[in-house]
């Protein structure tokens, strides 16, 4: 098969999911071309440069529906010739649409695209789509439906985190965004955003809070507790699937969960040929990606098995990776990750994450693999795998090799 590799990843700074964020009055299309114009400016593509757009978004309704790819393409300066798909694989989406796109290339359907995703969750409400497995009670009573903040806490409890654990967690990761962006490690891929007059929206994450301790956090109350406790209760749910719970214990809030934010992300994937064409060099090969389906009721331990099956199918073990990006969509996500693999924190989310920064659903996946490429390039370090948790039950990874 061809190997596939990356010539470039960028992102949008990550601005506050609400109407006094920064990027509220940006489209996703219009975010969504700004990515396309940073790629083929930098990487100075022209024509029908491309096989295809394929990008990720997880609410696809309104001005995010109606294959936002190609409105994204149509909205850029590519080339009107090149599609667009539109893929929804929830949380993974953005990561799915890059594992999709170096496939395509290793099949030998096309020699380059560019892939990524984008959330304005500020605009376009987190399930505002609908979503059967959670308002058809048909499915959802067969699947012992909870919402993810639930399965968070059941995971804390199944796996015996603490308030302690969850919350220290989100300080370090406060702490190691802030020293990131003072030590300007994301300034090879940040685009910064401007409006049409050419002034600048955003050119820094807008939702970080470096000044967070434990006190701080300790003062905010459990953000799941009611939803699982009171009648209805999703914590009877819980305990229906899994009775050996005597109680949930509710340990997550908005300060160790990840932000709601609005952002987008892009990669150039391509073939050796294609580097050569365009007068690239190849930053980072992909050896492996995976997608797996888990319990859809605690629902967010998927990187586990995700990783498992990834480093089973490239014939590596956990040791051979030097570098970890797993999405903190709640701490709980993470302390399973490093509590299964025996993962030192020091050579996982290095420049901290999504508690810190946020987790734009579409893009998340497409922003995680390009911050560990640039930390292999400025660390040095070889080999480096990124994986999320996705929602209603399901994993992805994907393993690049720095070259």
């Amino acid at each position: 098969m061809t190997d596939a590799y990356i010539y470039d990843a960028v992102r949008s700074p990550r601005g506050k999911g609400r109407k006094d964020g920064a990027l509220h009055e940006v489209t996703a299309a219009r975010l969504s071309a700004d990515m396309l114009n940073a790629i083929r400016e930098r990487s100075g593509l022209e024509g029908h440069a491309v096989e295809d757009v394929i990008w990720g978004n997880a609410t696809q309704v309104m001005e995010q529906g109606g294959c936002l790819a190609r409105t994204a393409v149509l909205a850029s300066d590519l080339d009107e010739r090149i599609p667009g798909l539109s893929i929804n694989r929830f949380c993974a989406s953005g990561m799915e649409a890059v594992n999709l796109a170096a496939n395509q290339v290793r099949a030998g359907a096309g020699d380059g695209y560019i892939a990524g995703g984008v959330e304005m969750m500020g605009r376009v409400a987190m399930g505002s789509d609908g979503a059967a497995i959670a308002v058809d009670p048909s499915i959802a009573m067969d699947s012992y439906f909870v919402p993810q903040g639930i399965s968070a806490d059941i995971i804390a409890t199944e796996y015996g985190f603490s308030r302690d654990d969850a919350d220290a967690l989100a300080v370090e990761s406060q702490r190691r965004a802030a020293a990131a962006w003072e030590d300007r490690r994301f300034d090879r891929s940040i685009i910064e955003i401007k409006d049409q007059n050419g002034l600048s929206i955003l050119n820094r994450d807008e939702y970080m809070r470096p000044g967070t301790d434990m006190q701080s956090l300790g003062a905010l109350k459990p953000s799941f507790k009611d939803m699982g406790e009171v009648m209805p209760g999703f914590d009877a749910v819980a305990k229906l699937k899994y009775p050996h719970l005597e109680a949930i214990n509710h340990i997550h809030h908005a300060g160790n969960s990840s932000g709601i934010v609005d952002g987008a992300a892009g990669v150039l994937v391509g073939s050796k040929a294609f580097g050569e064409k365009w007068g690239l060099t190849p930053r980072a090969r992909i050896r492996q990606t995976t997608k797996i389906g888990t319990d859809p009721t605690i629902m967010l331990t998927g990187p586990v098995p995700a990783t498992e099956k990834a480093l089973k199918d490239s014939g590596m073990a956990i040791s051979d990776i030097d570098l970890f990006e797993v999405n903190e969509a709640f701490s709980a996500v993470v302390l399973r990750f490093m509590q299964a693999f025996d993962v030192d924190h020091s050579r996982l989310n290095v420049n901290g994450g999504a508690i810190a920064m946020g987790h734009p659903l579409g893009a998340s996946g497409a922003i995680i693999i390009g911050t560990l490429l640039d930390e292999l390039e400025r660390s040095g370090k070889g080999v480096g795998l990124a994986t999320l948790c996705v929602a209603s039950g399901m994993g992805a990874a994907t393993i690049i090799e720095r070259v």
